[in-house]
């Protein structure tokens, strides 16, 4: 009986750190791609707040950008 709680103590621990773990290695690649798709746009003359605001994170400073692009 013993023995099984600790085997699921540790599997969940093991699913929460694999968890942890995973979802933070897509962050930092989204944050990575984002990056360069906004390098590259300055280059290319692009406005990199459009490029930004294109990742669908509806945050207010992409609201309050794309307010102000209705004028």
């Amino acid at each position: 009986m013993k023995a099984e709680f600790i085997t699921s103590i540790v599997g969940a621990v093991i699913v929460l750190v694999t968890t942890a773990l995973c979802i933070t290695h897509y962050n930092l690649q989204r944050d990575l791609a984002m990056k360069s798709n906004i390098e590259s746009a300055i280059v290319k003359g692009i406005d990199p707040m459009s490029v930004r605001c294109a990742y669908g994170t509806s945050d207010t400073v992409c609201v309050v950008y794309t307010a102000n692009l209705k004028k």
